[in-house]
């Protein structure tokens, strides 16, 4: 099960912090990403995290604004977002991924993001 928080309504330019508490697996194993969608548009990947979380990978549009980290000893991933644009407003989750064949397992039920501009 993963349950994200952490969303709400900020202002251009400020920071929230999404948090990803995991259960039910062996966390430190697994890949875990991070994916929106906004108002009408197709769900879209934002960022991944290894599972000793020593290497991210992130899409180009949040780079050096969107930071993943995460506590393998809370199971817990992270999205630390800076200086947001109104673009950035969506509905975030977090993903596991099982195997290294690139497909998302599991997935959280989301928590809107709201930049106002």
């Amino acid at each position: 099960q993963l349950v994200e928080s952490g969303g709400g309504l900020v202002q251009a330019g400020g920071s929230l912090r999404l948090s990803c508490a995991a259960s039910g697996l062996t966390f430190s194993m697994y890949v875990m990403g991070w994916f929106r969608q906004a108002p009408g548009k197709e769900r879209e990947f934002v960022g991944r995290i290894s599972g000793s979380g020593d290497s991210t990978y992130y899409v180009d549009s949040v780079k050096g604004r969107f930071t993943i980290s995460r506590d393998n000893a809370k199971n817990t991933v992270y999205l630390q977002m800076n200086s947001l644009k109104p673009e950035d407003t969506a509905v975030y989750y977090c993903a596991v991924r099982l195997s290294a064949s690139g497909k998302y397992n599991y997935w959280g039920q989301g928590t809107l993001v709201t930049v106002s501009s």
